[in-house]
């Protein structure tokens, strides 16, 4: 038999603040499963932030895009189905 080989983990980007603690909950998650990700400050990257909000229309954080889905919160069932946990 043919052995399985990984699927590959869909590009991460995490929308957050310092300040913001389920931001930082999300990120704890993700690191546990060994999960990589790009974390993106949208108090200190304005674009970042007016890109998040015409993607998601969402002005809070946390905001999770896995590849092309959005997760507004932290939503560990949607975590969890996008990345195919």
């Amino acid at each position: 038999m043919a052995e399985k080989k990984p699927k590959k983990q869909p590009r991460v980007v995490v929308f957050s603040t310092p300040s913001c603690p389920w931001c930082n909950r999300v990120k704890q998650y993700l690191r546990q499963r060994g999960i990589k990700f790009k974390d993106v400050d949208v108090s200190r990257d304005r674009r970042a932030a007016e890109d998040m909000v015409r993607r998601t229309g969402q002005t809070g954080v946390p905001v999770i895009l896995i590849g092309s889905k959005a997760v507004v919160g932290f939503d560990k069932v949607k975590i969890d189905k996008y990345l195919g946990l």
